[in-house]
C-alpha cells in the first residue's frame, strides 16, 4: 500500500462491483467481523448506504462525511479501510489533485461455503472465536440434508418444455450487473521456481502446479508461516499416485506443522528451533560447543531426520515428539538432547514410556537450555550406573557394552579428537547444513 496522506476534504465515490444480498449481511457480521472487527464492517455498510438509488455508484462525497457518519477519527477509518482491502471486500483507486480523489469499489463477501473452505479466513476465524462459537456458526449456515436415494428425478429438461423458432440475432450486453465475490490478494510467499525445481520431475505431473494450486500453497504458506524449503517437503508428502497434490492432505499437513510450533494452537513444534534467549553465547570452538550449537540450531524434525540418514521420520516418531513438545512444552533444543540420549540408551529406539518419563522430570526441573539437559543426562546416568554397580557384580563385558552406547558428551573431553568418528562426521554434516 502506498503511503498517502488523506485529508477530510479529499473526495470519494463508491462503485458497486457486485450484487449484494441480505445473506451477505449475515456472512459479514458472523464470519468476517470476528476477523476484521466491528469498525471495518461498519465502514463497509456505510459505503453501501452511500450508493445511490440504482445501487451502482454514489455521488461525490468527502471523507468528512464519513467521519461525521461514523463518529470516528479519519485515522481509524483508514485502518478499517485497509482491513476491508486486505480481505478483498474493497479496492481503492487514487488520483492526485488539488483535492485528492478516491474511488472505492465494493465486492461481495465469499459465500459461507467458500469462506469455511478458505485456507486463510477459515483458520483465522477458528482461532479468533474458539471451537464452540465456530461450530455454532457452521450450524447456522448448514443446509439440511434430505435423503433422495428412494426417489426418482422426474424434472423436465429445457428442450422438453420449450421449442426455439424464428430467432433473431442480437448483441450481447456485457455491462450487466453481476455478483463478484471478494478475492484476497497476496504477495508471493513461496518461490515457486525453487519449489518446483526441488521436487524430482518423476514425482509430479505436468498439471500439478496450476494457478489454483499455487494460490492454495501461497495461502497456506502465509497462514502457517512456512518457507519455501519446508513447503517443498510438505508438498512431496501430499502427492497422490497421479502425481497431483491432494489439497485436503496438504492443508492437513500444513496445519499439523503449525500446531507443533504453536503448542497445539491453529494459525509444528517439532519444526521449531531453540529460542535465541536460551542459546549458548558464540565463541567456543570445542566439540562440546559444536554439539550444543547443533542441538540449538536444528529443529527436532531435522535432527530426527538426520538419524534416519536423510529419510523422512516415521509418523509414529513424529507424533511422539510432537506430543512431548505440546504436552510438556519443552524447548526444541532440549528435545533434541532427549532424542539423542534416548536413541543411544535404547538401541536407536524411541520408547514412548521412557521419553515421557524423562520429559516429565525435565519439565519439573525446569530444564530450558541445551547445556542443562546435557549436564543432567550425564549426571542421571552416572547415578544409575553407580546404583547398578553396588547391587550387581561388575562384569567387564557389560561395562564395555554400556560405554559404547553412551552419548557423545558422556565421560569424554569433547574438545579432543577422542570422540566417535562417525558421530563427528554426522555432526559436521548437520552443522554445515545450518550455515
Amino acid at each position: 500500500m502506498k503511503n498517502i496522506t488523506i485529508l477530510p476534504a479529499d473526495t470519494y465515490i463508491v462503485v458497486n462491483k457486485t450484487v449484494l444480498h441480505e445473506e451477505d449481511r449475515r456472512i459479514l457480521t458472523l464470519l468476517y467481523q470476528p476477523i476484521i472487527g466491528y469498525t471495518a464492517i461498519s465502514l463497509y455498510f456505510t459505503l453501501v448506504d452511500d450508493l445511490d438509488t440504482v445501487n451502482c455508484t454514489s455521488n461525490d462525497l468527502n471523507h468528512h462525511h464519513l467521519m461525521s457518519s461514523m463518529q470516528l477519527r479519519l485515522e481509524d477509518i483508514m485502518i478499517a479501510r485497509e482491513k476491508l482491502e486486505a480481505t478483498g471486500l474493497l479496492k481503492t483507486y487514487f488520483k492526485k489533485g488539488n483535492v485528492n480523489n478516491y474511488v472505492y469499489l465494493l465486492y461481495s463477501p465469499l459465500s459461507a461455503n467458500d469462506f469455511f473452505n478458505h485456507p486463510i479466513l477459515n483458520v483465522v476465524l477458528y482461532n479468533n472465536i474458539g471451537k464452540k462459537e465456530y461450530d455454532k456458526r457452521q450450524e447456522i449456515f448448514k443446509i439440511p440434508r434430505i435423503r433422495l436415494t428412494d426417489y426418482e428425478d422426474i424434472s423436465c429438461k429445457f428442450n422438453e418444455v420449450f421449442k426455439c423458432s424464428n430467432l433473431k440475432p442480437f448483441e450481447v450486453i456485457e455491462d450487466i450487473e453481476k455478483r463478484t465475490e471478494a478475492k484476497i490478494e497476496l504477495n508471493n510467499i513461496i518461490d515457486f521456481n525453487l519449489l518446483i525445481s526441488s521436487i524430482p520431475t518423476g514425482l509430479v505431473s505436468n498439471r500439478c502446479f496450476n494457478e489454483e494450486t499455487k494460490s492454495l500453497i501461497n495461502n497456506l504458506a502465509l497462514i502457517y508461516d512456512i518457507d519455501t524449503e519446508r513447503m517443498s517437503g510438505l508438498v512431496r508428502t501430499s502427492l497422490n499416485e497421479k502425481g497431483l497434490i491432494d489439497k485436503a492432505l496438504l492443508r492437513k499437513n500444513c496445519r499439523n506443522y503449525y500446531r507443533f510450533d504453536n503448542v497445539g494452537a491453529l494459525p509444528t513444534l517439532v519444526y521449531q528451533r531453540q529460542p535465541e534467549y536460551l542459546k549458548k553465547p558464540s565463541g567456543d570452538t570445542s566439540n562440546w560447543a559444536k554439539m550444543v550449537y547443533t542441538f540449538e540450531n536444528t529443529s527436532p524434525f531435522d535432527y530426527l531426520k538426520s538419524k534416519y540418514k536423510g529419510a523422512e521420520p516415521t509418523k509414529r516418531d513424529l507424533q511422539l515428539i510432537e506430543e512431548l513438545m505440546i504436552d510438556q512444552k519443552l524447548s526444541a533444543g532440549v528435545v533434541n538432547v532427549l532424542i539423542s540420549y534416548a536413541l543411544k540408551i535404547n538401541n536407536q529406539k524411541l520408547n514412548r514410556n521412557y521419553l515421557e518419563t524423562i520429559a516429565g522430570q525435565w519439565k519439573r526441573l525446569n530444564i530450558e537450555t541445551v547445556e542443562e539437559a546435557m549436564r543432567l543426562t550425564e549426571k542421571e546416568y552416572k547415578k544409575m550406573k553407580k546404583i547398578a554397580q553396588t547391587s550387581k557384580p561388575k562384569k567387564e563385558t557389560k561395562k564395555k557394552v554400556t560405554e559404547e552406547i553412551l552419548p557423545d558428551w558422556f565421560n569424554k573431553e569433547l574438545d579432543t579428537d577422542n570422540s566417535n568418528k562417525e558421530d563427528n562426521e554426522e555432526l559436521s554434516k548437520i552443522i554445515d547444513s545450518l550455515v
